[in-house]
């Protein structure tokens, strides 16, 4: 089958490879559509970050060359042995996150986690053996490319639920890339009233405009502080992190009210230097967020399917498997308009 593998920084290849034999409790999916995430960017452009090169991950078993794609929904062509949940032709939605599963998910989705399509083969391929209890059911009046949507949304319902956004909240999101856009769909749903979207981008600022920002600020024209402070004067309730660089970093405590939060939701590839001084003198506090629990994966599905959270704006291109190098990493790395960029597989909707 034709896979896209990661081989090393700015070495993805579209190749042929052959899928291993599905085990018993596992179920083989036909993929339709995948997302590219910024974490992927990450590992094609100054990676390894999460991908294992020198010994086999923790709970795939696998080691570089793999398959990359977390974040995709498909059809299930098989199932194994002790499957007895789900049978051939159910649409479904890929959790990609591997636990030890032996906690509380709230601590478990942190103990040990690998992921599929980062930490072992995943979904940029025609077909994935994924784990039964990886599996989701899509409501049945979501399309499977909405499917390919629900794994970033999740990253950012995880993130709202965890800082406590609540109903009246003033928040910031500093950096609109795909996962602050979310973000932004995100704090609205949970009840924020006013949202304020930076970037240094226009073009995602007005994406922004279009998932609910109610505010938006140019990083590179104005005072980034300054500008969030003329529209909140104390400080926002909630700041998000999602650019995963230090200016934005300590741009979005300096932002946020004495007792108020700045949550971390971005992968910093690198270390920065920090003086947690500046905590000191203004009272934040740091959290930060990562993935998702089961249980808000499903949340996230079921508020697509009520139309509470409509993510499908973020989409920007869609691309054939055999362009995604050219058309979508590297589209990605140059392009600051483009957003989430979808991956045709089968292309079954």
């Amino acid at each position: 089958m034709k896979a896209a593998v990661w081989h090393g920084v700015k070495n993805l290849r579209v190749e042929e490879v052959e899928l291993r034999e599905l085990r018993e409790d596992e179920v083989k999916v036909k993929v339709a559509w995948a997302g590219i995430c910024g974490s992927d960017l990450h590992e094609y452009e100054e990676g390894p970050v999460f991908v294992p090169v020198n010994e086999k991950a923790e709970l795939t078993g696998e080691v570089a060359p793999l398959t990359m794609g977390h974040e995709f929904a498909g059809v299930v062509e098989a199932v194994g042995s002790k499957v007895t949940d789900y049978k051939v032709g159910d649409r479904v939605v890929i959790n990609p996150t591997l636990t030890y599963g032996k906690k509380h998910e709230l601590v478990d989705r942190y103990d040990g986690f690998n992921f599929i399509g980062l930490h072992g083969n995943g979904g940029f391929a025609t077909y994935a053996n994924i784990p039964v209890s990886n599996i989701h059911r899509l409501a049945d009046n979501l399309t499977l490319q909405d499917g390919a949507l629900v794994e970033p949304t999740a990253v950012a319902v995880q993130a709202t639920i965890d800082s406590g956004v609540s109903l009246g909240d003033t928040v910031a999101v500093f950096g609109a890339g795909p996962i602050g856009l979310l973000q932004i769909s995100a704090a609205k749903a949970a009840g924020a009233s006013t949202v304020i979207a930076l970037d240094l981008s226009e073009g995602r600022l007005e994406k922004a405009k279009e998932l609910g920002a109610t505010h938006v600020i140019n990083s590179g024209k104005v005072d980034p502080v300054q500008a969030v402070r003329e529209i909140a004067p104390d400080g926002v309730d909630v700041s998000f992190e999602v650019a995963g660089v230090a200016p934005t970093f300590k741009q979005a405590i300096d932002a946020t009210k004495p007792g108020g939060v700045m949550m971390i939701v971005s992968i910093f590839a690198r270390a920065i230097e920090w003086n947690p001084l500046q905590l000191t003198n203004t009272g934040v506090n740091i959290k930060s967020s990562i993935v998702y629990t089961p249980t808000t994966f499903q949340k996230t599905i079921d508020a697509m399917s009520s139309g509470q959270l409509k993510p499908q704006g973020i989409i920007t291109s869609e691309i054939e498997l055999d362009d995604i190098v050219e058309k979508g990493f590297e589209t990605l790395t140059t392009d600051k308009t483009q957003s989430k960029i979808l991956v045709k597989i089968s292309g079954e909707k």
